[in-house]
């Protein structure tokens, strides 16, 4: 096969094709007609002797030769994208920019007003669209569709750039009136009525089951070590809900130290140390390669590391 005889745009429709899955899906991702992405699709399988895709009772799935050649195609044309990204300088004080970002609820409250203050104060006319992690994908991410994702995360494609932007360790929060005192004891805490809450990573969350330990998380797992297991009455996905759920007599929730910080203040709120080692949260910020050498990109990674350095509790 001679390289110069190749429609190149044909590429993109592979790319798109192998991450869909689906003709229909692929055709509105790149704006054209289904039948077009299908003529490509059967262009493709001319050129490359292969059917790529093949109908399953999961639906379309992509053929030996399709799998092989998906991490190949994404890492050319994601380079290829970032050398054509443009080099202006990037002004922050007149910049206009909107950058989007995936923050969780916990990153939301505890990072984003100390780097709003900063934005105020360096860039004034910048604005921030703040989106849930519900609201996006990893090929969000990855396609540069979204500026950065910040949350923990356990599992993350090799393309993606990270860095930690903290790290966060565990405490209690009560009703100051609650059973439980300011110095919780194991069989205080496991005889409270506990508030679970997590959310981690993209997409909808799954149902909880109180029996499924390996499902439930740090707290969970780091009380199975001891075999002892907390009564859990309520799950969220919000850690403020979860604080404010909390602040009902002989409720208890264990959440990071910087979501308790926020309610410090509070006349009936009690913050204690929990009476088990829990492992730290690490919350991170996630961004597409796509978008790693852009200037005003670099600007905010590093007014986000500033900001977060700046406010260690």
């Amino acid at each position: 096969m001679n390289i110069a005889n190749v429609d190149l745009n044909l590429l993109i429709y592979l790319d798109v094709l192998l991450r869909e899955q689906n003709v229909t899906r692929a055709a509105n991702q790149l704006k054209i007609t289904q039948p077009a992405m299908s003529n490509g699709l059967k262009r493709l399988r001319t050129l490359l002797n292969d059917p790529l895709l093949v109908r399953t009772s999961d639906g379309m799935s992509p053929t030996e030769k399709a799998r092989t050649l998906q991490p190949v195609v994404r890492r050319i044309l994601l380079e290829l994208e970032e050398a054509l990204q443009p080099s202006n300088d990037f002004v922050p004080e007149s910049s206009t920019r909107v950058y989007r970002i995936m923050a969780s609820d916990y990153a939301a409250s505890t990072l984003l007003p100390p780097l709003l203050a900063r934005l105020r104060n360096e860039a004034p006319h910048v604005a921030l669209d703040i989106m849930t992690p519900s609201d996006v994908t990893f090929h969000d991410v990855e396609a540069g569709k979204i500026d950065m994702a910040i949350n923990r995360f356990e599992d993350l494609p090799i393309s993606f750039h990270q860095k930690r932007i903290w790290l966060d360790h565990f405490v209690c929060l009560t009703h100051k009136d609650a059973v439980i005192g300011d110095k919780v004891t194991l069989d205080e805490y496991l005889e409270g009525q506990h508030i679970w809450v997590s959310k981690t990573g993209f997409g909808v969350g799954v149902g909880m089951d109180t029996e499924d330990v390996s499902k439930l998380g740090w707290v969970d797992d780091a009380l199975d070590q001891l075999n002892k297991k907390r009564q859990i009455t309520v799950f969220t996905r919000n850690y403020h809900v979860a604080i404010q759920l909390a602040l009902e007599k002989n409720m208890l929730v264990t959440v990071p130290h910087r979501a308790a910080f926020n309610y410090r203040n509070f006349e009936n709120v009690l913050i204690s140390k929990p009476p088990i080692k829990i492992p730290e949260m690490e919350l991170k910020m996630i961004w597409s390669p796509l978008l790693h050498h852009d200037a005003s990109h670099i600007w905010l990674r590093r007014l986000i590391n500033e900001v977060a350095q700046a406010t260690e509790h």
